[in-house]
């Protein structure tokens, strides 16, 4: 007569997987916190009798440890980023995709040395369950903080000199390469361009796509006129580009929002767009739509790449090894260029 075999005990990923619901959720559920609904409390707990499920003390402690929440820390200087349009976007996605695992979303802005400290204490402290990091700049310490932290964080954009295990880009310097061919395909062979701070691994990515473009067309890249991705700073790069090379034909500002504030200093002297000067943007944004001329662009999946890095910390929490993901761009060309 051959020995009976050991019934294996069910897993949490078992019960989950039974119940519909992620690992976390039925986490949650099985040690009564808080953020989870009616009806995926019930699945879980029916699967739970299904399976004759029983849970691991250890396993257990750990799990109460969970907030519920995840946060999103923007190393932004102005409280007013959240209200930006781009960060917008990817609030929109962050939040639909948190919403699916039944985790809120937080959002923390480490603009001043003491909110800084605060979010130095989430990430040391597990005040949430992951953090995704985003715009952060040369030689901040949130980068190393971060990638010290015993807990999941996701990075939004890679930081200037880091190689993060986690991260969602988008294809930068892909993109900024396309703008600039597209202008010299028009016949554009003065191009300049109005980059971002170049203390941002952004900035210099987009930098690199123009040069490496002139270069290929054997042409001289132009020194970067630098604004700060603020409409201002355009403005302002564009009329010191003017007065030092009137003779520009054309530029790629390395977002949208510069790229609006360009046409404006183009407007005031005189210069029409795009006959005597094309300008091509980055982003996608409302502001591309209307702005006046519309502009050429490069579109990038903004409300994606929120998404994207919910879903990869969501991966993380749930015990899983996700790969770094990086999005494509594509150009849109309007009436600027």
């Amino acid at each position: 007569m051959a020995e009976d075999v050991p019934r294996r005990q069910p897993t949490l990923e078992a019960v989950a997987e039974r119940a519909g619901v992620s690992r976390s959720v039925a986490s949650r559920v099985l040690n009564n916190a808080p953020h989870v609904s009616r009806a995926k409390r019930e699945a879980v707990e029916r699967a739970v009798r299904q399976l004759g499920y029983v849970p691991n003390p250890t396993a257990r402690a750990l799990a109460t440890r969970q907030t519920g929440a995840a946060a999103l820390v923007v190393a932004g200087e102005d409280p007013s980023i959240f209200a930006d349009p781009f960060f917008a976007q990817v609030i929109v996605g962050a939040s639909a995709a948190l919403e699916e695992a039944d985790l809120h979303l937080m959002l923390c802005l480490a603009a001043s040395d003491r909110g800084r400290e605060r979010v130095e204490e989430l990430l040391r402290a597990k005040g949430a369950d992951g953090v995704m990091l985003m715009a952060l700049r040369e030689g901040d310490p949130l980068a190393r903080t971060a990638e010290e932290a015993k807990m999941p964080v996701v990075f939004g954009g890679r930081p200037v000199g880091s190689a993060p295990r986690w991260f969602v880009d988008v294809d930068n310097a892909g993109g900024a390469r396309e703008a600039t061919e597209y202008l010299l395909s028009q016949g554009r062979t003065r191009v300049a361009t109005i980059c971002g701070r170049l203390d941002t691994e952004v900035g210099r990515a987009r930098y690199r796509g123009y040069r490496d473009a002139m270069l290929a067309a054997g042409l001289e890249p132009r020194p970067p006129w630098e604004g700060d991705f603020t409409e201002p700073g355009g403005a302002a790069a564009m009329a010191a580009l003017l007065a030092n090379h009137p003779e520009v034909n054309g530029v790629f500002a390395a977002n949208d929002n510069m790229a609006a504030g360009a046409l404006r200093t183009l407007r005031e002297a005189g210069r029409t767009v795009p006959a005597d000067v094309a300008v091509v943007g980055f982003d996608d944004l409302t502001v591309a739509r209307i702005a006046d001329p519309p502009l050429t662009t490069v579109h990038q999946p903004i409300t994606a790449l929120g998404r994207e890095m919910a879903r990869m910390l969501v991966a993380l929490i749930n015990g899983q090894d996700p790969t770094p993901l990086i999005l494509p761009t594509r150009l849109v060309i309007r009436s600027s260029a």
